[in-house]
């Protein structure tokens, strides 16, 4: 979701936050190259629309009154030194303590208690590590317990779409890999967009969002499906007013934010859940891992165990965890190729997230008859934020990391499976006058093809723990 074109409707829909009571916002049921592992200090490679008055609506009172003593707790943080924390693991995004809705003592205990408040210093697991130096918006919008606490209420919220039926969950569920299995985003009353809803996991490692590029930071694509009407169909003004009419929502932006309830923060605070949100080591990292760490010491290895207790220690875990792994020989052939200068693949998807966060012309979307036609019906892809004949048909690189739960694939959601998308490459894309120069056709065995998508299988690790209600009354 988040990646439509749209044209701005002449009357928003009008906002149901003081209408509507709370619902928990289920999930609609409707993706290495480098790992980083430190072993005794080597370091392995391995439109905004005027909003309605809500006034005619009767609004819940806020926390002001409440306020001060969190405010303060919340002001204290930046002197607390950060919590060193791995992302992906634990309770990070598990809620606030306790069950059902979200009630104004668990809120008060939560927001009263120092250590939510505590900047976090995010640490990236194993296979994601490498990328530990390209993490992204963290200066600008440190990460706290309690701003992703807050951001997760809102992410699964309905409340705040138009007509309280669409959340950001609705197309970037955890259970289909924080994507849809939709081929185009699906917004209020049905209405369909036309682009494939990208997955919202380790976005901490990209910078510009949507397959364009468009937003600048997280936190603007993050409020970017607010305001469209194919989308949420709110306006970014009448989601704010939205969120305040909520007392357990205005208590915690007052402690989190000096000036409370703005859209700004309400991005801020979506951003940091995403930023949460990162895929845990997959059965192809802890290969990799072990695979580099017997390249490195490829002349010591039968000497560890007398030489150095604690590297052979690290070695015997290494192998521990890759046994506990498994990968399968197509899936080693298909890692072998990948990396390969012949197929070329690492061209665009390189680093730890396996995206180079540029933009390509694939071909695809562009199979129209007349090819040299500049058709306005065509989704031009980055060409429409640039306006660079270079750019046209252009969409930014996927990252592949647990690729295999976010089909359907492409920007359109034009290939269904992995397969399709090995076979779109095989033959070179689609021609056309701005297909990219690095897109050649292949010439493939059909067991390259299957070694390959066994590859990409291998990149699947386990996705964090997340409560996906528990939203305040």
């Amino acid at each position: 979701m988040g990646q439509n074109r749209f044209k701005p409707l002449a009357h928003p829909r009008p906002c149901t936050m003081f209408r509507t009571a709370p619902r928990t916002a289920a999930p609609l049921l409707a993706g290495a190259v480098v790992v980083g592992v430190v072993v005794a200090g080597a370091a392995l490679i391995a439109g905004s629309q005027a909003p309605l008055s809500p006034t005619s609506r009767r609004q819940e009172p806020t926390a002001a009154a409440h306020t001060p003593t969190l405010t303060a707790a919340a002001a204290a943080s930046p002197a607390l030194p950060g919590e060193p924390i791995t992302l992906g693991e634990g309770d990070l995004l598990t809620g606030v303590p306790g069950e059902g809705p979200l009630t104004s003592d668990q809120l008060d205990a939560w927001l009263a208690d120092p250590a939510n408040h505590r900047p976090l210093d995010a640490r990236l697991p194993l296979g994601l590590a490498a990328g530990q130096g390209a993490i992204q918006g963290l200066d600008n919008n440190p990460l706290t317990r309690a701003k992703i606490e807050l951001g997760r209420q809102l992410y699964f919220d309905p409340r705040l779409s138009s007509d309280a039926s669409v959340s950001c969950a609705s197309c970037h569920t955890p259970d289909l890999g924080y994507a849809a299995d939709t081929r185009f985003g699906v917004g209020i009353e049905g209405l369909e967009g036309s682009r494939n809803s990208p997955t919202a996991f380790n976005r901490i490692l990209s910078a510009r969002q949507f397959w364009d590029g468009r937003a600048a930071t997280l936190e603007e694509q993050a409020v970017g499906p607010i305001a469209n009407p194919i989308e949420m169909g709110s306006t970014h003004e009448a989601c704010a007013q939205c969120v305040a009419g909520v007392a357990g929502y205005q208590r915690q932006f007052d402690a989190l934010f000096p000036d409370g309830v703005t859209i700004d923060n309400i991005g801020r605070a979506l951003a940091s859940f995403e930023r949460a949100v990162v895929t845990g080591t997959a059965p192809w990292d802890y290969h990799d891992a072990l695979r580099a760490f017997q390249r490195n010491f490829a002349e010591d290895l039968e000497y560890l165990e007398e030489d150095d207790p604690e590297l052979y220690e690290q070695y015997q875990r290494l192998q521990q965890q890759a046994a506990a792994h498994p990968l399968s020989e197509s899936a080693r052939r298909g890692g072998e190729l990948f990396f390969a200068e012949r197929s070329g693949c690492t061209q665009c998807h390189v680093g730890a997230n396996f995206s180079d966060e540029l933009y390509h012309n694939l071909g695809v979307g562009l199979d129209q008859e007349d090819e040299d036609k500049v058709d306005e019906d065509i989704d031009w892809g980055r060409y429409v934020v640039t306006k660079q004949d270079a750019d046209r048909g252009a969409f930014k690189t996927p990252t592949l990391r647990n690729v295999d739960q976010t089909a359907p694939y492409m920007h359109d959601g034009s290939q269904a499976t992995l397969a399709e998308v090995i076979e779109w490459y095989d033959q070179g894309g689609h021609p056309n006058p701005f297909l990219s120069d690095k897109i050649k056709p292949l010439k493939l065995t059909k067991q390259e093809k299957a070694d390959l998508v066994a590859f990409m299988k291998s990149l699947t690790g386990p996705l964090p723990k997340v409560e996906t209600g528990r939203l305040p009354k």
